[in-house]
């Protein structure tokens, strides 16, 4: 009912831009094309954690961009889901070593899995939805779109509770996440479909990345890399 009701406040009173605060325009047409604009980019945290798979930005995590996330993440600005799911899903692609709309990586079988990190249970009550995983599911459509088939696979789940990774340093994320990650019942099965990427908002010292990809590997998926 949360995620109903501010779907229906968005179509009623349009908000402020996301990103420059411009005045009810949602997402205004300078911001919108900030996010569509850049190109995907291989990114490496310093120091890379062992296990973490090949990663790809596409876009820096700075002032509008940062915004925009931020509204979408924190504030439940649900609209922003496709423009933001339209730009990750240049990442996947990359992630996946596929050049553009409709084409798939030399040696790739299947449609792609992206398969979101999970958030806390707690995390996800507290902000009403679950933002990386609906970024997901509007990448893998942009993905449909463009000719690609794509599918979101939310088999990640927390085994263990894990402390906020605010203000830890890359050492103390490593521990904090380490083994906290498994796959659910029948993820195998799942799993063998196609390439798998990895998905989430952000990277840091990439400690959630290199976990996610370490239990999906466990389980047989076969991770072509991880799209922010």
């Amino acid at each position: 009912m949360r995620e109903w009701w501010r779907e229906l406040v968005d179509l009623v009173l349009p908000a402020d831009c996301a990103g420059c605060g411009l005045p009810r325009t949602g997402l205004c047409a300078r911001c919108r094309e900030l996010l569509s604009g850049s190109r995907p980019r291989r990114v490496r945290p310093e120091p890379p954690p062992d296990g973490l798979p090949p990663v790809h930005a596409c876009l820096a995590y700075a002032d509008e961009v940062r915004a925009v996330l931020l509204a979408h993440k924190e504030r439940g600005a649900l609209r922003l889901a496709a423009p933001l799911g339209a730009v990750l899903a240049g990442a996947v692609r990359a992630a996946a070593g596929e050049a553009g709309p409709g084409g798939a990586a030399r040696g790739s079988t299947g449609p792609l899995l992206l398969v979101p990190v999970p958030s806390a249970r707690r995390s996800v009550a507290a902000r009403g939805h679950d933002p990386v995983r609906r970024m997901a599911l509007a990448a893998a459509a942009e993905l449909r779109r463009g000719g690609r088939s794509a599918r979101v696979l939310p088999v990640l789940r927390q085994r263990r509770a894990v402390a906020d990774q605010v203000g830890l340093d890359a050492r103390r994320r490593l521990a904090n996440l380490a083994g906290a990650l498994d796959t659910v019942a029948g993820a195998g099965r799942l799993l063998e479909q196609g390439p798998v990427v990895v998905v989430d908002d952000l990277v840091t010292t990439g400690a959630s990345l290199a976990e996610a990809a370490r239990a999906l590997g466990r389980a047989g998926g076969r991770v072509a890399g991880a799209a922010v």
